[in-house]
């Protein structure tokens, strides 16, 4: 007689097989990414306190914490030996920048901010992020705060609640108020960014409702973006969208221009949003020597002080935190005093100008060409590592071209919002999330980015 073989029914307790299962199941594996998604989320809280961090930087410090903990307790090797020396890398220049200050007990402050955001907040991403469902996760979380401030943004034109701009109460700068101008044009530039890269290069898994929702948010998200009136935010966005669609193959290129182009006829040409005051601000960019815009002609000036803080001290530079303690020597008389803000619930103030409104200067003239090679340096490899990723996901159909692709947009945004802004403000943080997002596509281990 022969026997009938029959497999072993499954204990109900066992669950379904692990490559049934669905990724969200392992929820043990998730929870720490919770302090990632409140640091991201948290900016959008106002807070009334001028200097110190905010409910976004304890929440980063938590995910910092959270990270050391699981390191301690799964006894893992943390980095990978090319991992650690571009993400520990801007530390040098931080340090020397401290050690050679005129007073280096006034740096250790700007010392612990530039630790976290360069450093700490973009290894802890990089570590809590076990694949790409993670990334996916923080992303998503980019979105949901751009939709938010964009369409509070959008309210406040409309209603003329906003910041002040050219008489009128018209700036859409979201919950952030105008002392922080850039807060809402710098996470609507993400979160479009992150809907963009999932419209371009969609997960297989995923819904197929997810794809032309993502399209409409890129492209809503637009209008948001515009009525800030941030000339630097514009130009970084633009070029970080010709830099994915580039990447995203020519055919969709160009069929994502034209989708762009027509957008942009319709609610700019068609509507008539704000159609004179853009063009008016996006040409006072080169108005420097011949009327210039008050805002642009203080930027330059802030610029060549920073150039004359490095001449003084090319190598170290005057130390961190040491730009406001040295601009008036350095800068000429032609700077005002501050710039005036109001509107969106505050009342007129004039707010100091204490940075040079440019990272790469302030970097050279507080640190010096060490710490600006150390932090560009860091900030290049991780670039240059993203792109090689997806050019060679690319040729392979990898199944997590989505992340790489919003990896190499945000980190080219980053990289060139920079030549128009530095850190300050609720949002600073997000610099750090985003870094570690690209460090993660560009550093982290072939299976952890394969695991989509």
């Amino acid at each position: 007689m022969t026997a009938v073989l029959t497999p072993p029914v499954p204990s109900p307790a066992a669950g379904p097989p692990a490559a049934a299962r669905s990724p969200w199941a392992d929820w043990r594996g998730r929870w720490p990414l919770l302090p990632l998604v409140a640091t991201v989320l948290l900016p959008a809280l106002p807070y009334g306190t001028s200097g110190g961090g905010g409910p976004a930087d304890v929440a980063s410090g938590i995910a910092v914490l959270v990270c050391v903990g699981r390191l301690l307790y799964l006894r893992q090797r943390p980095l990978s030996a090319t991992a650690a020396l571009v993400l520990g890398l801007p530390a040098v220049g931080f340090a020397v920048a401290t050690v050679t200050a005129a007073d280096p007990a006034a740096a250790l402050p700007g010392l612990g901010r530039y630790l976290q955001i360069f450093v700490l907040v973009p290894a802890a991403v990089f570590l809590l992020l076990r694949d790409a469902y993670g990334f996916r996760i923080v992303a998503g979380s980019l979105v949901l705060l751009a939709v938010v401030q964009g369409v509070t943004g959008v309210h406040q034109y409309v209603t003329g609640t906003g910041a002040s701009y050219m008489g009128e109460d018209i700036r859409a700068v979201g919950t952030f108020g105008p002392s922080d101008i850039m807060g809402m044009a710098t996470v609507v530039a993400y979160g479009l960014l992150a809907a963009a890269a999932c419209a371009l290069r969609t997960p297989r898994s995923a819904p197929a409702w997810l794809r032309p929702s993502a399209a409409v948010l890129a492209v809503a998200l637009i209008v948001p973006l515009t009525l800030s009136f941030s000339r630097g935010v514009w130009i970084a966005t633009a070029a970080a969208v010709l830099v994915a669609l580039a990447l995203s193959g020519r055919r969709q290129a160009l069929a994502s221009l034209a989708v762009l182009g027509a957008a942009g006829v319709v609610l700019v040409g068609g509507f008539g949003i704000g159609s004179e005051m853009i063009a008016d601000r996006a040409a006072s960019v080169t108005r420097v020597t011949s009327t210039p815009d008050r805002s642009v002609s203080d930027r330059y000036a802030m610029w060549s002080a920073a150039g004359a803080m490095w001449r003084e001290r090319p190598a170290t530079g005057v130390g961190l935190k040491g730009f406001p303690d040295h601009r008036d020597g350095h800068a000429s008389i032609g700077l005002s005093s501050g710039s005036d803000t109001a509107g969106a619930g505050q009342e007129f103030r004039r707010q100091a100008l204490l940075s040079p409104h440019n990272m790469y200067l302030l970097v050279l003239g507080e640190q010096g060409l060490i710490g600006l090679t150390a932090l560009v340096g860091s900030w290049a490899a991780i670039l240059v590592g993203a792109i090689r990723r997806l050019w060679l996901a690319r040729s392979r159909a990898h199944a997590a071209l989505d992340c790489g692709l919003a990896a190499v947009a945000l980190m080219a945004w980053q990289s060139v919002n920079f030549l128009y802004a530095d850190i300050g403000g609720p949002t600073t943080v997000l610099s750090g999330v985003v870094l570690g997002l690209a460090a993660w596509w560009a550093l982290a281990e072939p299976d952890r980015v394969s695991a989509a």
